[in-house]
């Protein structure tokens, strides 16, 4: 694949592609600041908020913007299966859903909560975990992500999502609008399989991102073994690095759906979150996979570096021991002694540099044939 991408692109055009990867640009980003779930002063209130709820059967499915947060409360009674996705946290605004949908403490702090590593609980009748939503921005080629939180109740799923502007849900929506499709037959735990399984399909949009940005790193090092590269390379390690950080604990996050021994998983849904399972231990391994790819991509620069300081010492080694003899010979003859040979000789002076371009020319020669340079 490396070898398509020469082909395709040339060198002036894979330094374009890679001028974003400018760490002096880019504020440095974490995805996990392992702070307690009780630290929820810190989260600021979304500017923006939305609320939409998919409320579907067999029969039909109805979708719905809400306008005021009161609506959403007459869909915890309905004997139909219901979505309720809430863009943009609000302290007030997940304080009253959790209390009418009697979704625990703990799970409140935890989507109140910043940077949480991903996560799987079973508190009471309530099935809860919490995960990254990851998207790779282009013009800064830096992953960016949103924290998501989804609860499972009976008949209900209820998702909490930062950013109000963008998520990975639409296929999940065009599903549910599908007559007769699996997710809309499904019970609830198919649901929140279908959610999770989106989301971590997202992630080999953003790994494919990465795999093309290290691709075009490896071209431009053989050629630019420079410390601007070092830097762009330190910059997508760190990338790397971050969003490997961020879906390693998603394994057990699934995991935790298998081994559960909720009511609200069926057996016959499992083996769908045994394929998620599945996915995300590929997820890792090829994340794994870049991680060593990068390092080798910065072991290649240092040898590159390292080829090239070799090649100057040698030229700079050939100089010196071209010059050496000459300058041996001009040292010799420039001593103030009055009995020296050749010195009274109207011709020792171009005698003396005949000979200095002979052995110069001599000793060139030689090196050559001997393949030093």
């Amino acid at each position: 694949m490396l070898k398509s991408v020469k082909k395709r692109l040339p060198i002036p055009v894979v330094m374009d592609m890679l001028d974003e990867l400018n760490p002096f640009k880019v504020k440095r980003q974490r995805i996990m600041n392992f702070n307690p779930a009780t630290s929820v002063a810190s989260r600021k209130p979304a500017e923006n908020s939305k609320i939409t709820v998919f409320d579907y059967s067999g029969n039909g499915c109805t979708e719905e913007t809400l306008v005021s947060l009161e609506e959403v409360f007459a869909y915890r009674d309905k004997p139909t299966s219901t979505w309720i996705n809430v863009d943009g946290i609000r302290k007030d605004d997940v304080h009253a859903i959790c209390q009418h949908y009697m979704i625990h403490p703990l799970i409140e702090e935890d989507i109140l909560s910043i940077g949480q590593r991903a996560k799987m609980d079973d508190i009471g009748e309530r099935l809860f975990c919490q995960l990254p939503m990851m998207y790779f921005n282009s013009e800064a080629s830096t992953i960016d992500l949103e924290q998501v939180s989804i609860v499972m109740g009976k008949n209900f799923v209820i998702s909490f999502q930062e950013d109000p502007t963008r998520d990975v849900f639409d296929p999940v929506r065009e599903k549910l609008k599908i007559p007769g499709s699996r997710i809309r037959n499904g019970t609830m735990d198919f649901l929140c399989y279908s959610l999770l399984d989106v989301i971590v399909d997202s992630y080999f949009t953003v790994l494919d991102k990465l795999g093309e940005r290290i691709e075009l790193m490896e071209d431009l090092v053989q050629h630019y073994p420079n410390t601007r590269t070092l830097a762009r390379i330190n910059f997508l390690r760190r990338q790397v690095f971050l969003f490997k950080r961020g879906i390693a604990p998603v394994r057990e996050l699934v995991n935790g759906f298998l081994k559960s021994e909720s009511d609200l998983l069926e057996d016959n849904v499992t083996k769908y979150y045994k394929d998620v399972y599945d996915h995300i231990i590929q997820c890792n391994d090829l994340a794994d996979n870049y991680r060593d790819m990068i390092l080798n991509v910065q072991e290649m620069y240092h040898t590159q570096l390292n080829l090239k300081m070799n090649e100057i010492m040698k030229v700079l080694a050939v100089v010196t021991t071209l010059l050496s003899p000459l300058t041996l010979i001009a040292g010799i003859y420039g001593m103030n002694f009055h009995n020296m040979p050749e010195l009274a000789s109207p011709n020792g002076y171009f005698y003396t540099l005949g000979g200095m371009g002979v052995l110069l020319v001599l000793m060139i020669l030689i090196f050559r044939k001997r393949g030093w340079f």
